[in-house]
């Protein structure tokens, strides 16, 4: 049966979980210095700086709030991640379905396979009509019979906390990226012999060594050989896996183990799948009878490679510093990698402190991908968002349609993956829509992020508006440029015009509805 791809994504899950668990947390942070003022950069500038780069927007107030609180200090309990999120849990309590275990989701929530299969045996639609899966017809039908039914896609249920300090604390991150897992299904190869060379082929490619780490073919394909018996626990009560599940029961986890197995939250090693004999990879030699253990030991090997040191210090500092950051920072974060035993929080601190990550070529030099420019834009203006799904609506119409990117590297890190004609011309469209207060269910209010005072002028409005939504920026050049278009007698009419014209049809359709008042 062919394999789907959430399926390589929750193993791989499950192997990162492993590979950092493999480190030893180092939970002392060195005091250290954050070098802006060498960059000749103001403390208020350089907040607003750490605030672009590890939130998704500064609002009002917080600049100021960074200051006092102090930069290192503030930027610390960013990489903890412990902040006060009484108000989001408060928020998402209304999502019961983050609490279902995957069992529960899988039971819940149908594939579409299934909901064909359920449409059938209901008699809502003809059996001789499966078969005409491209019919309009068809099509037709099946949209009524979901909606009939109450039907709704999969949820996301990622609902891990993204702790950037980090290095996975022992089980408990391994346990983490379990329970995190959105769904999927047993069986990894084909039979009892068969290689899972593209699982392979990520975990060094996409969460270790990278492309160009110093593996071969012969590698990858030794590396599959090791982690053969690797794979997920079938979860639903119906359908693929269900009876392999209730054998399982049957037979009980203790037995199991003394097969071999291993059972670990959703996570199961089969022994009577692995490949038991000599491996070697990346000049390494697993000897023949090792198991589970090898396949450990395979990734505490890929965690701790040079390689994977320099990949994932590439991979944060495009992140976090501009698209192509100099080898300088990239060299000094792998270090501290390697000194620290994968040690992210360390890492990230070492970026921080050093002169690259303030330089003029880091500075406002990443663009946002649609998904943050939303978000950062609804942020500044502390806006009040009854209507999510609008701003999803245009997140997609921007180039980011979320949770439809078929590579598992997930949407580049990349402005020029983001900026084009068309993507350019939407963000402005949005920009007006936003501003006009013209996107449905998206209100706030200017009038209060001014104390309420109201500007005695359209050019004081411009001045003091612009240092709120971009704080400690260098706007004179700007806002001179701007002015002259405050005289136009037809300004207002034709902004409005724009911002009517940029605006698309409100969503009505089912999700719409549902989503209509899910936020105070």
């Amino acid at each position: 049966m062919k394999k789907s791809h959430s399926f390589y994504i929750c193993l791989v899950a499950f192997s990162c979980g492993i590979i950092f668990s493999s480190f030893v947390r180092n939970s002392t942070v060195e005091k250290f210095t954050l070098p802006y003022k060498k960059a000749g950069l103001t403390e208020q500038q350089a907040a607003a700086h750490l605030l672009s780069r590890f939130t998704y927007g500064a609002k009002a107030g917080d600049v100021d709030a960074v200051v006092k609180e102090g930069l290192e200090k503030w930027f610390v309990q960013q990489l903890d991640g412990k902040q006060d999120n009484a108000n989001l849990n408060q928020m998402l309590a209304r999502f019961e379905d983050i609490n279902l275990t995957n069992t529960e989701v899988e039971n819940l929530y149908p594939r579409n396979a299934q909901v064909v299969r359920f449409a059938v045996k209901d008699g809502v639609i003809h059996k001789d009509s499966v078969n005409k899966a491209n019919g309009k017809e068809y099509r037709e039908q099946i949209l009524a019979y979901m909606k009939t039914k109450g039907f709704k896609p999969q949820q996301e249920l990622y609902r891990h906390d993204m702790q950037m300090g980090g290095n996975a604390q022992q089980q408990q991150r391994r346990k983490k990226f379990q329970e995190d897992f959105q769904k999927k299904k047993l069986q990894l190869g084909k039979g009892k012999s068969g290689l899972n060379e593209n699982y392979a082929r990520e975990v060094m490619e996409l969460h270790t060594l990278g492309v160009d780490g110093g593996y071969t073919q012969s590698d990858v394909t030794q590396a599959a050989r090791v982690l053969t018996g690797w794979t997920i626990a079938p979860m639903g009560d119906n359908g693929y896996g269900a009876p392999i599940k209730k054998l399982m029961e049957t037979v009980g986890k203790e037995n199991l183990t003394k097969r071999g197995y291993v059972l670990d939250g959703d996570f199961i090693f089969a022994m009577n799948r692995h490949d038991n004999g000599e491996k070697v990879v990346l000049g390494k030699k697993f000897p023949a009878g090792g198991g589970y253990e090898e396949g450990v030991e395979l990734l505490k090997m890929l965690a701790h490679h040079q390689s994977t040191a320099k990949f994932i210090s590439k991979k944060l500092a495009t992140r976090f510093v501009n698209d192509n950051p100099p080898q300088s920072l990239i060299d000094k974060m792998a270090k501290t990698f390697l000194s620290t035993d994968g040690d992210i929080k360390s890492v990230l601190i070492t970026m921080a402190s050093s002169p690259e990550f303030w330089s003029k070529e880091a500075l406002r030099e990443k663009t946002k991908s649609p998904f943050e420019l939303a978000i950062s834009a609804v942020r500044s203006l502390d806006a009040k968002v009854n209507q999510p799904y609008q701003l999803y609506t245009w997140i997609n119409k921007m180039g980011q349609q979320m949770y439809y990117y078929q590579a598992p590297t997930g949407f580049p890190d990349k402005g020029q993956y983001w900026i084009n004609t068309g993507s350019l011309l939407n963000r402005m469209n949005f920009g007006l829509a936003l501003a006009s207060q013209r996107i449905p269910g998206i209100t706030f209010s200017l009038a209060k992020m001014n104390n309420n005072h109201e500007p005695e002028s359209a050019e004081a409005a411009l001045t003091i508006y612009s240092k709120l939504f971009m704080p400690e920026r260098k706007l004179d050049e700007t806002i001179a440029r701007l002015k002259p278009m405050l005289n136009d007698p037809n300004l207002e009419k034709n902004v409005a015009n724009a911002a009517q014209k940029s605006t698309p049809p409100q969503q009505m359709n089912t999700m719409a509805n549902e989503d209509a008042n899910i936020m105070d």
